[in-house]
């Protein structure tokens, strides 16, 4: 066995990791590509990481991570449609800031989920979701259907973005500050009649 590189850990793993699937496409993140981008070979990889499927798990637990911590900052102070606003917002950076890891938080049917920590990392970011539609007064089942409107909307409007889908001439900004207002009615809507 190849000793390990000096100053090489997990961690370093994954940032490279993350550093190849922004900047290169998360398709294109291989033990091979990765150990070129660190200097070793491939099998020293093993080192630190269990293979291909270890750094995948490792960069969708930091991107879950990530995403959640950066959208409780963004909401912190806010609350109602101005916490609605910073939370797209803030989503929508983040997506374009690091399409891989992005790319990578994105569950699969091909890979369910079943690591721990991805789980919990998933959980956390269910309840930063749920703590903003809590100010809409919704919880439970109704909090969880608003979750997936919410989620579904934002995510089909980064992917549009991503892919170069919005190809007409009026400003695609805008078209998301609309989105969000449509949102915020809708959630508005959805609060349930005081008793």
């Amino acid at each position: 066995m190849t000793p390990p590189r000096a100053g090489l850990d997990a961690d370093a793993v994954v940032v490279a990791a993350a550093r190849i699937a922004n900047a290169e496409g998360y398709a294109e993140l291989t033990l091979k590509r990765l150990a070129a981008e660190l200097g070793v070979r491939p099998p020293s990889l093993y080192n630190h990481v269990d293979g291909l499927p270890g750094v995948l798990r490792e960069l969708r637990v930091r991107g879950l991570t990530e995403l959640a911590a950066e959208l409780t900052e963004a909401v912190a102070g806010r609350t109602g449609d101005d916490a609605l606003r910073a939370f797209c917002l803030a989503y929508r950076r983040f997506a374009a800031d690091q399409p891989g890891v992005y790319a990578a938080i994105q569950p699969s049917v091909h890979t369910p989920e079943t690591d721990p920590r991805s789980l919990a990392a998933g959980e956390a970011l269910l309840d930063v979701f749920s703590d903003l539609l809590a100010a809409y007064g919704l919880a439970g089942d109704d909090a969880l259907h608003a979750v997936r409107a919410l989620r579904s909307a934002i995510h089909g409007f980064v992917l549009l973005e991503q892919t170069g889908a919005f190809g007409m001439s009026i400003a695609v900004d805008e078209s998301f500050d609309r989105l969000v207002e449509m949102l915020a009615d809708g959630l508005g809507s959805a609060m349930p009649e005081p008793r």
